[in-house]
């Protein structure tokens, strides 16, 4: 299923990554492997769904590339990711 990224699901993933991240943070303890499985699911697999997509891009010359939507794609998702920890931080204190 071809997923189109647009900046609201880099916006959405970026929330939700700021979201759970804290959330789950105290609860992964000392085991690697729960961090890696935290930083899979919570964060790497959002963010390439939603920002990057599931299909290649095309640049005029027919390769593959970043093109300047995908930067500022993940742009919006750093921020929102940012605004979102920022947030939790000052709602829980």
């Amino acid at each position: 299923m071809p997923i189109t990224p647009t900046p609201l699901t880099a916006a959405i993933a970026g929330v939700f990554a700021g979201v759970a991240m804290p959330l789950i943070w105290p609860k992964l303890g000392d085991e690697t492997m729960y961090w890696v499985f935290a930083f899979l699911l919570v964060i790497a697999l959002p963010m390439h769904l939603l920002v990057v997509g599931t299909r290649p891009m095309q640049t005029a010359e027919g390769k593959g590339g970043i093109d300047a939507a995908v930067l500022k794609r993940v742009a919006i998702w750093l921020v929102a990711g940012i605004a979102s920890v920022a947030l939790m931080k000052i709602v829980t204190a």
